[in-house]
């Protein structure tokens, strides 16, 4: 079994653990880590990639980049957003495989139709 590391429980860091939590509580932020997991990419590529809007992606990218997620880099008239924090997928493939676990139990409880 792997090491538990103690919870914390000031109030201030509980703040800071249910904010890290809200910030990946937004499907389109986690779309667009999925493509970051793959490697740095220019805001227009990403703007491609998930049909959203320039300033709906922008506004993603700034708030997981001021929650220390993403960093980003300017290179002339573009800016590249990168992975920061790669423990983030971590939590995310831990939370998958509980979801995938449950979602398997749930499957095997039903009933099996009738032939």
């Amino acid at each position: 079994m792997a090491r538990r590391l103690p919870l914390p429980t000031t109030p201030e860091a509980l703040e800071l653990v249910a904010a890290r939590f809200r910030l990946l509580g937004e499907p389109n932020r986690l779309r667009l880590l999925t493509i970051l997991e793959e490697g740095e990419h220019a805001v227009s590529d990403l703007v491609r990639r998930t049909g959203l809007t320039q300033a709906n992606v922008s506004r993603h990218l700034q708030a997981l980049a001021t929650g220390g997620i993403v960093g980003r880099r300017r290179e002339g008239t573009r800016t590249y957003y990168f992975i920061a924090d790669p423990t983030i997928f971590e939590l995310c493939h831990l939370v998958c495989g509980s979801l995938r676990e449950r979602l398997a139990q749930q499957t095997r409880s039903l009933p099996r139709p009738r032939r």
